[in-house]
């Protein structure tokens, strides 16, 4: 069985996609950007971009009963492979033991030119 899931407290999407879709035990959230849902502004630099995407996946894991210890899989996508230690500084203090699996690899362009974009998995 298959159901969509939406946060108020995650930007809408800018297409067409779901936030995330619950799938049995399992949650696939499509890949997050740093928009702040409150104000619609993205923060400046890969640190606070960063941030703002865990926020929003926090968000999305939420309101589907999930938590970052039910997350198995990521996919970072990076403007620039210069920003993978930030951006690892940061992603680490939401998976600070247990750390799922994880891709991570630079793109030309991402939406709305931001600098970081995380899809994750969760199973509960």
């Amino acid at each position: 069985m298959k159901k969509v899931i939406h946060s108020d407290k995650a930007p809408k999407a800018i297409g067409p996609y779901s936030q995330a879709i619950q799938a049995g035990n399992m949650l696939f959230i499509s890949g997050q950007i740093p928009v702040n849902p409150e104000t619609g502004t993205i923060p400046e630099g890969i640190e606070a971009q960063t941030e703002q995407v865990l926020k929003n996946v926090k968000a999305i894991l939420d309101e589907a009963g999930y938590t970052f210890a039910d997350v198995v899989k990521t996919t970072c996508l990076l403007s620039d492979m210069a920003n993978f230690k930030p951006m690892n500084e940061v992603y680490a203090k939401y998976y600070s033991s247990e750390a799922p699996a994880r891709a991570a690899f630079a793109v030309k362009t991402l939406p709305m030119n931001v600098l970081v974009e995380i899809e994750t998995i969760a199973v509960k």
